[in-house]
């Protein structure tokens, strides 16, 4: 899983407004060698910095400190789906076009199969997107954040 640490914004109608307090994400290793220098979750969500809506299934409040977890696999499917599906579609397309084209217009048919398979590959993903069973895949899930260790109840300073 993927976390990060935010605070809710404002909640409301069963959904809160959060903003992610963590930079680094991920696997922790973001400036070690081999690290990837994302911030994970903040810009597999959106770009930080923006306060963003989730279903708010704990009761969360303004203010109050949450843990944002999401599929180690989410952003992968995300990235295939959106940009995987239109670069097969192009090719498909283009392809196709080529194999119909008549004699010295093949240039022609494969820009006009290739623009035409961009424009099935939007379709297609708008339609995904609307699916609820395909967007449980990249379900966003927030759990409270376990209280701080700082102060142990029950010591005496």
């Amino acid at each position: 899983m993927i976390e990060a640490r935010a605070v809710v914004t404002r909640a409301e109608s069963g959904e809160a407004w959060v903003r992610i307090d963590d930079r680094p994400g991920g696997c922790g290793r973001c400036d070690e060698p081999g690290g990837c220098r994302s911030t994970g979750l903040a810009y597999a969500l959106k770009a930080p910095d923006k306060v963003f809506r989730l279903p708010n299934r704990i009761g969360a409040e303004a203010g109050d400190a949450v843990r944002i977890r999401i599929d180690d696999g989410a952003p992968l499917r995300g990235a295939l789906l959106g940009y995987g599906l239109g670069v097969v579609l192009l090719l498909a397309g283009a392809a196709l076009g080529t194999a119909f084209a008549a004699e010295g217009q093949g240039d022609l048919f494969a820009l006009t199969g290739g623009v035409g398979g961009l424009v099935a590959a939007v379709g297609l993903n708008r339609f995904a997107l609307r699916s609820t069973k395909l967007r449980q895949a990249f379900d966003v899930e927030m759990v409270r954040e376990p209280a701080s260790c700082g102060h142990q109840a029950g010591t005496s300073s």
